[in-house]
């Protein structure tokens, strides 16, 4: 018989939760049991043992690693304060791991996650669900066959509501940085400014992050990035300028693609080199998981639909030792992309990434 995997599960009720949905996606899993659940909080608890058919309940995550001894380990909280604590935990016990993103406050907490990790050859994957979409394909293929020439510029920005600026660059920015990687190759540097009521950001913004994320500060962000093969990426953020732009926009020499996020997310190419449809006449042809202008063939699952794409390969990874497809490596490369932003800001010019400074930048800054 196949290895049926043994799931355990983290939350912490009040204090981020179970994330989104890495807690019941195992449910949908027929090759993974779910062993054990923690939660600090005594009602959580109670819920997430009946909404999870039962296991053993456990106040102490440790003691449910412990006790239980599963072979994966959910991470689900969406506030970052104990994400590292949480992974180092896990990993020490040789105990593979998905959690929810961001991955941690700091590139200082990010290198003790990675270090953990390779130590103890433990598989790792962040839920940045769009990236592993299927469309996803596609859009890289279509890049690789010319159909919008040399890649130019890659443009993200965040969903701009009340989050808007830093907390929106943290906890949104994520899904785009991990995006601009993935399609754009490594940065190499990044110049940014962070504003507070177009004020530039100085000691007296920096405040205490909501969820988990430490230090934070500003309401508009404008960050700028030296990509691989020439290309520059852009990232924005404005506090309540929500216009429904939540994605990347890749622009070729030869036309532009639009990805927004998901399991199965809007995704649009404009074969177009002016990149104005309104001024050439053509139009944004939608792109499903089967290619540009062709029907969809999949039912969009939506977070759990992405879930269960990223729990499956993390099965997989383990199955053939090698990297999850969205990995340790590429989580810590999301947080230098968003600590490089505040660095530059900070320093008040470009800073070449990887990053000299692994602390926060504005801990420096309040001080």
């Amino acid at each position: 018989m196949a290895k049926k995997y043994r799931i355990g599960v983290v939350g912490h009720t009040g204090r981020g939760n179970f994330g989104h949905g890495l807690d019941q996606v195992w449910l949908s899993m027929p090759e993974c049991e779910i062993v054990g659940v923690a939660d600090a909080d005594e009602k959580g608890l109670a819920d997430a043992v009946k909404r999870l058919g039962s296991p053993q309940g456990f106040a102490d995550y440790r003691k449910m690693m412990d006790e239980t001894k599963p072979d994966i380990v959910a991470i689900g909280p969406r506030w970052l304060d104990r994400h590292c604590e949480m992974t180092c935990e896990a990993a020490s016990r040789g105990i593979h791991i998905y959690q929810e993103k961001p991955l941690c406050r700091s590139l200082e907490e990010a290198d003790r996650m990675v270090a953990a990790c390779e130590q103890h050859k433990i598989k790792f994957a962040i839920a940045h669900q769009t990236r592993y979409s299927p469309k996803l394909n596609v859009v890289r293929q279509m890049i690789a066959e010319g159909r919008i020439g040399d890649l130019m510029e890659l443009r993200g920005r965040g969903k701009e509501d009340h989050r808007g600026g830093g907390e929106d660059l943290w906890v949104l920015g994520s899904h785009v940085m991990n995006l601009m990687h993935y399609f754009g190759g490594e940065p190499h540097w990044c110049f940014a400014s962070v504003l507070m009521e177009h004020q530039r950001v100085g000691k007296a913004h920096v405040v205490e992050g909501n969820e988990g994320i430490g230090p934070l500060a500003g309401d508009s962000i404008a960050a700028m990035f030296g990509m691989d093969h020439a290309a520059t990426g852009y990232f924005a953020s404005q506090r309540n300028a929500n216009g429904g732009r939540f994605g990347l926009q890749i622009f070729g020499s030869e036309g532009v693609i639009e990805i927004l996020t998901g399991h199965l997310p809007a995704v649009y190419y404009l074969p177009d080199a002016g990149w104005s449809p309104g001024r050439s006449g053509r139009s944004w042809v939608p792109v499903s998981s089967a290619g540009p202008g062709k029907p969809e063939p999949l039912k969009d699952g939506g977070l759990d639909g992405g879930n269960l794409l990223a729990c499956r390969d993390l099965i997989a990874a383990i199955e053939q030792d090698r990297l999850p497809e969205c990995n340790i490596f590429e989580a810590r490369m999301t947080i230098e992309m968003i600590s490089a932003v505040f660095e530059s800001h900070v320093v008040g010019g470009p800073v070449a990434i990887p990053l000299k400074n692994r602390t926060n930048p504005l801990v420096r800054l309040a001080d």
